[in-house]
């Protein structure tokens, strides 16, 4: 059975990691995973359209489908979540390729929130990254073989979002207590709500794969151009993932800078029709299926400003065997997953002399 402990902390089978209320709350909370904070700006006042919102979401119980074979829960008061960017093409994602048989994980992130919840650390891990994927059961109740130099993002295609916890928790020992899912239409329609974003290019960004044409300065981009940046790749750095997660970090701060600058509070049109787009973005683990259940988990997290949040990219290197793969930096990886595990900021040292894909300031 599912309950909300006193300190907004949404907890339930298989979740026992208790988190310690903030000391204050700030008025314009900072958001962790894309889509799904734009709730945390909405406080009380989406009491009156919760039944309605509550329809938009539905839960994946990843607890019912790990069992009991998991990384043991750490009680220091932290938390951690697995945000996946899913490149599904099927429905309105028909537009963005084709639909050949399974979504991946087009972006993955771990959000550690340590303790106290005023600061969070955010680990991108790269698409390509080759690893051990761990057998898992499906979300049909099917056994997936593991597999030996897979890619990351084979583990969501073959597996769903239980099989892409699973592997993470594999790669890093650490038990992930939530599950958040963004798709790409719903990533779209929220930065269109939000009246777009605005960033700024050192240098042009002209992608016809993903329709991005920009110049060099600053711009406001709506949600089709920013899914375009998002997902660019060729045109940027040295044409690697990498250089795609340098300007996804950069387009995440410049989107926490915008939510926080949207006078929700005093527009409950404005309020609902971001938080309709919201919960329309995203799908949730079953602790977090509920407009109630993300307010809980979003208060508590209202603590953290957004000069709080450090973003890494997991130490890889180029593979030796295929350039257009990496592979983890084992030392510099347990250096990364360590810390977070121990609930420590991460060392300076972890991502020294690492692939970075050649992007960084490209946007800012």
């Amino acid at each position: 059975m599912t309950e909300q402990s006193k300190s907004g902390r949404v907890r339930g089978a298989g979740s026992g990691r208790r988190r310690k209320r903030p000391a204050g709350r700030r008025k314009a909370p900072i958001l962790i995973s894309g889509a799904a904070a734009v709730l945390v700006l909405g406080g009380a006042g989406l009491g009156y359209v919760y039944l309605k919102l509550d329809g938009n979401l539905q839960g994946v119980d990843i607890n019912a489908q790990l069992g009991d074979k998991r990384p043991e829960n750490v009680d220091n008061g932290s938390l951690d979540i697995l945000v996946l960017g899913s490149d599904s093409r099927s429905g309105d994602n028909r537009a963005y390729g084709k639909d050949e048989g399974g979504a991946r994980s087009d972006t993955a992130m771990v959000v550690h929130v340590y303790e106290g919840h005023k600061k969070a650390s955010v680990v991108s891990i790269p698409r390509d990254t080759l690893i051990t994927r761990p057998s898992c059961t499906d979300g049909q109740g099917a056994t997936v073989p593991g597999e030996r130099r897979a890619m990351f993002n084979t583990a969501y295609e073959v597996g769903g979002p239980a099989c892409a916890v699973k592997t993470v928790e594999s790669m890093s020992g650490i038990r992930m207590d939530h599950y958040i899912e963004v798709d790409f239409t719903g990533f779209k329609k929220l930065i269109d709500e939000l009246g777009g974003v605005e960033i700024t290019t050192t240098r042009p960004i002209k992608d016809s794969k993903s329709h991005l044409d920009l110049a060099p300065g600053t711009h406001t981009l709506d949600g089709e151009q920013s899914l375009g940046l998002v997902r660019t790749r060729k045109s940027i750095g040295d044409g690697s993932d990498l250089g795609r997660i340098q300007l996804q970090q950069a387009f995440m701060k410049a989107f926490i800078d915008r939510v926080r600058s949207v006078g929700v509070l005093t527009n409950p049109a404005k309020l609902y029709g971001l938080a309709d787009a919201a919960t329309k973005a995203i799908t949730p683990d079953s602790e977090l299926d509920s407009v109630q259940k993300l307010m809980g988990f979003a208060k508590g997290l209202s603590g953290i400003g957004a000069g709080n949040v450090h973003m890494v990219t997991l130490p890889v290197e180029y593979d030796l065997r295929d350039p257009n793969r990496v592979a983890p930096l084992a030392a510099q990886s347990r250096q990364v997953w360590k810390a977070l595990e121990k609930d420590l900021p991460i060392p300076a040292s972890a991502t020294k002399g690492t692939a970075t894909g050649e992007a960084d300031g490209v946007v800012r």
